[in-house]
């Protein structure tokens, strides 16, 4: 049996989304999600809001973030060569979901989890004053502050690029990201990052489940890939993603059943601007993580 009514990974302004928490929810809604996970990178801000919203729409909430990770595998050139991709991300992006969390009512061990995550976040306002330095150094000044102002939460390399679209200095984000601030380019500054194994292990102090988020990006063998998922004891791989063709969407999902991994299916929604709605990415019922799934 298959469902379209699932959406675990989308963004809001606590992160480089486009739209506030209650928008989101609202397209959510009309989309015909019935549940949904707000995953703001490395932040859990919007979860008070999305509980709340989600509750008021007749929908179930799952608290989720986006943790930046170091890559648990190298990519490997021959394997992108003949997906046609150049670079890979320089980090793994593993998705964290709080399925038995209300964020409506006090839970310890997500305070701890939550202590855990912080430094990551506020590891990011240095980084972005390293990057706005090495701009200006390369004859594009930025205000960092500037930068900061335009989010809400978690800051990021899209809050950048938006700012120099705004000085003149590119004439589109994906512009500011190919030609200055994307991994390995004159302004990109690496920031720290925890392994996937120290985030599973926090992640699960906190009764989570984990995904990896769009494999695709990483430039690794689906097989090799899927391996280096269970021996990090991650829970399971996001196999339906809006960058997935069905035949690697396919591939993905028989994978995962044989290793005994889970699925997770998400629409990366970060705003109207990027694409035209949320939600409607059909997967396999069966194949979802028990505890996320709503039929």
């Amino acid at each position: 049996m298959w469902t379209q009514t699932v959406d675990l990974h989308s963004h809001s302004t606590h992160s480089d989304g486009q739209h506030e928490v209650a928008i989101v929810a609202r397209l959510m809604q009309e989309a015909g999600v019935k549940t949904w996970a707000l995953t703001d990178h490395d932040t859990t801000n919007g979860w008070l809001e999305g509980q709340r919203e989600a509750r008021r729409r007749g929908m179930r909430f799952v608290p989720g973030v986006e943790i930046t990770c170091e890559p648990a595998l190298p990519p490997d050139a021959a394997y992108m060569a003949e997906q046609g991709r150049e670079r890979a991300s320089s980090s793994w992006h593993l998705l964290a979901f709080f399925p038995e969390h209300n964020a409506l009512h006090p839970d310890a061990a997500l305070e701890g989890f939550k202590a855990w995550l912080a430094p990551k976040q506020d590891g990011r306002g240095p980084r972005m004053q390293a990057m706005c330095a090495r701009l200006s150094e390369l004859g594009m000044p930025v205000d960092v502050q500037a930068v900061l102002a335009r989010a809400s939460g978690s800051v990021g390399r899209p809050h950048l690029a938006e700012e120099m679209v705004a000085l003149g200095y590119v004439t589109s984000k994906s512009e500011a990201f190919e030609t200055w601030i994307g991994d390995g380019l004159p302004a990109f500054v690496p920031h720290s990052k925890p392994s996937i194994d120290e985030a599973v292990e926090a992640v699960q102090k906190a009764g989570g489940v984990t995904s990896l988020a769009h494999p695709r990006y990483y430039g690794v063998p689906s097989e090799a890939l899927l391996d280096a998922l269970v021996l990090a004891q991650v829970d399971g791989v996001e196999a339906v993603h809006r960058s997935h063709n069905d035949a690697y969407r396919h591939e993905l999902m028989e994978g995962a059943k044989n290793r005994g991994l889970g699925v997770s299916v998400g629409s990366d929604f970060h705003g109207l601007d990027y694409q035209p709605r949320p939600g409607n990415m059909p997967v396999l019922l069966d194949r979802l993580f028990t505890s996320l799934r709503t039929e």
